[in-house]
């Protein structure tokens, strides 16, 4: 693996696209704090002298005419979002509001030092702006379409107003499949849950850190299907087993990042008098060894490991400790039911994403997805119901609608047919679930044409993301033979 700056990007192919990547890679761009890379946006907006327009969320569209000769082509609109998840495995130092992204290669690979890569969605923004700059590109009138906010719950594409953009066909460049057009995606919804919590002196013995960690993690739309573990259920199944065989007092439990990843970590600390420590030490080693043998090759990573802590100043009340570690264990997390009509494709399902401890509260996040519309309110309302029998208030939100498909609609196949001719392959027709922007912005605008492509990226919304690097020129290439074909 060879550690490298990000303007080491430019020796790579297309150069332009890597260009604009390693600028994006050095601007940070957490969600909701993406006004650094919206100014390098509009900087070269500028320089090129072309129109730009944000609305009042921040969203930005710049506007190119058609080169000469392709005036009279269908207008179509580019589109990405600019902000990026930010996670980090613990140990990375790393602040994401002021640190630029450490790159690595690693053969055919690209990924960071410890950190979420930020190709998604970089590289389709960077992308555009290759498009935007380039001079050859025989292409009609585009329109750019910068989005903010999209990985905590698509607000930037909730705000977007309709009637700005004139466009016929919208492409989204934010799918992570090479030999892929994706043409559809499912909706979603947060359901976040609140308990108030009692808590009690702490107790006489010393204090244990419990860890769970080394699991891959990953998208909750995209991964959660394939078997990874889920470390806030792994806690709660592990304290729940010491609760039957120790007389231990739980003081915190955390773990997860975002609503939208499947969470990798989590952590309890628990106080217990140091004779019991060779038997909490035997306990969680044969946890540990069952755990791994559930998860086998699907998430061979886990570690479930104690460590001494500081002494807490209090710890929950046993009772309440109990109710939420339970909850953790029993509420479902993972893949509720199959598409009837794509082979391979997750219809429904439910994240258990982020578990926190306040003083006096505990609050426990998931989110739910579905392509059926009434299939997402049914997951949403059974996660609903669990928390409820166990004294939970229930707060939902973040409410976004799918993305129909529609396979013979012009753009698809002109995309089809573009992917044979560039790429010597036919693609496959693929409906993702994970909530794209194409849905909430579509709902805005009736009859405009849609579908999703981009380079292979895997791992996204984890620090183990990483874009295979010989896909970016095919995805490249697709993207301007089917803006000269329109």
């Amino acid at each position: 693996m060879i550690p490298i700056m990000s303007t080491a990007l430019d020796q790579l192919e297309p150069e332009a696209v890597w260009k604009h990547f390693a600028a994006l890679a050095a601007i940070p761009r957490a969600s909701e704090k993406e006004a650094a890379a919206r100014n390098y946006v509009l900087a070269l907006a500028g320089r090129l002298g072309l129109e730009s327009v944000q609305d009042d969320a921040g969203n930005t569209v710049i506007r190119k005419p058609a080169r000469p000769g392709r005036e009279a082509a269908v207008p179509a609109a580019i589109q990405g979002h600019l902000d990026m998840v930010c996670e980090k495995n613990e140990g990375t130092v790393h602040n994401f509001d002021t640190d630029p992204i450490g790159l690595v290669v690693d053969g055919d690979w690209l990924k960071a030092e410890g950190t979420t890569l930020g190709a998604d969605n970089g590289v389709g923004v960077a992308a555009a702006l290759a498009v935007m700059e380039s001079d050859t590109v025989a292409h009609g009138p585009l329109e750019f379409v910068f989005t903010i906010d999209e990985e905590s719950g698509l607000t930037g594409a909730s705000k977007f107003p309709g009637g700005l953009l004139k466009s016929k066909y919208f492409l989204n460049l934010d799918n992570e499949e090479e030999y892929t057009l994706c043409i559809g995606c499912a909706g979603g919804v947060n359901s976040v849950a609140r308990r108030k919590i009692a808590r009690r002196a702490v107790p006489s013995g010393e204090a244990w850190r419990i860890k769970i960690s080394g699991l891959a993690g990953g998208h909750s739309g995209v991964d959660v299907h394939r078997g990874r573990g889920n470390a806030l259920r792994i806690l709660g199944r592990a304290l729940l087993a010491l609760m039957d065989r120790l007389p231990l007092a739980v003081a915190d439990m955390h773990g997860g990042s975002k609503r939208n990843a499947i969470p990798r970590e989590a952590f309890a600390v628990v106080m217990l008098e140091s004779a019991h420590a060779p038997q909490l030490k035997s306990l969680l080693a044969a946890y540990d060894s069952e755990a791994r043998s559930d998860l086998g090759s699907f998430d061979p990573g886990l570690r479930i490991t104690v460590e001494t802590a500081a002494r807490p100043e209090e710890v929950i009340a046993d009772a309440d400790a109990a109710l939420i570690a339970g909850i953790l264990a029993g509420q479902h997390h993972g893949v509720l039911a199959m598409s009837p009509d794509i082979p391979g494709l997750v219809q429904t399902s439910t994240n258990l994403a982020i578990i926190d401890t306040s003083q006096d509260q505990v609050e426990i996040a998931t989110s739910q997805r579905s392509s059926i519309e009434s299939s997402k309110r049914a997951a949403a309302r059974m996660v609903a119901t669990v928390f409820r029998f166990a004294g939970f208030e229930v707060e939902q939100s973040g409410d976004y609608p799918g993305w129909k498909p529609e396979p013979a609609s012009d753009i698809v196949r002109t995309a089809q047919a573009v992917h044979q001719d560039v790429l010597g392959k036919k693609p496959e027709l693929i409906a993702m679930h994970a909530g794209l922007e194409c849905g909430v912005i579509g709902e805005k605008y009736p009859g405009m044409q849609m579908i999703s492509f981009g380079p292979h990226i895997v791992d996204v919304h984890s620090p183990s993301e990483r874009i295979k690097i010989s896909s970016v020129g095919p995805f490249y290439n697709l993207l301007t033979g089917l803006l000269e074909r329109l």
